[in-house]
């Protein structure tokens, strides 16, 4: 899916971006490396991992889905790839699940099998259309949060994204980097 891909390139361009989403320090995306993996079986393929670069880290490894269609089956798909990542690889690290969402319509929750899942706290659930003062802050969840602007609203934050882009970012290679994905 488009948004997979454009994802893909922001948090593997700007990685601190997400981390500032789910509420943490901007600065453990330097403790990370951003991939993605093939899980052997069916060939299913998460959309993204934010794996801890010290193998005997305590910091958790980060599952990063991305949902812009409504999916009666994407919980039952969600788990059963992560489980069978976890089977595969067997990470030596804790672990989170991330589900970015462009509003809360799109989710389809299946309660009676997910219910708990949903509950725990290493599954966070993000709505960007709930995202409020975060993304004016934040540089990376702007341009995070750009997906799913209005035409109308996206040109003058997208503008207001490439001005805080070059004043915020001295390294010209990122800069330019984050601006032609803004564009």
């Amino acid at each position: 899916m488009k948004t997979d891909s454009i994802f893909y390139q922001i948090f593997l361009t700007l990685p601190q971006s997400f981390f500032d989403l789910i509420g943490e320090s901007p600065s453990q995306g330097q403790n990370y490396q951003f991939t993605s993996r093939e899980v052997k079986q069916l060939s299913f393929r998460l959309d993204g991992l934010f794996l801890p670069t010290e193998q005997e880290s305590s910091l958790p490894l980060y599952l990063v889905e991305v949902q812009f269609q409504s999916d009666p089956d994407f919980y039952y798909r969600l788990f059963s790839e992560f489980f069978l990542f976890l089977k595969q690889y067997k990470p030596p690290h804790p672990w989170e699940i991330v589900v970015i969402y462009p509003n809360r319509s799109i989710e389809r929750e299946q309660a009676i099998h997910f219910g708990d899942f949903l509950t725990l706290p290493s599954v966070r659930r993000i709505y960007l259309d709930e995202l409020g003062e975060e993304s004016k802050r934040s540089l990376g969840v702007g341009v995070i949060k750009l997906v799913v602007e209005s035409e109308q609203q996206a040109v003058p934050q997208a503008k207001a994204l490439i001005e805080q882009t070059r004043n915020q970012l001295s390294d010209s290679q990122l800069q330019q980097q984050l601006i032609d994905l803004v564009e």
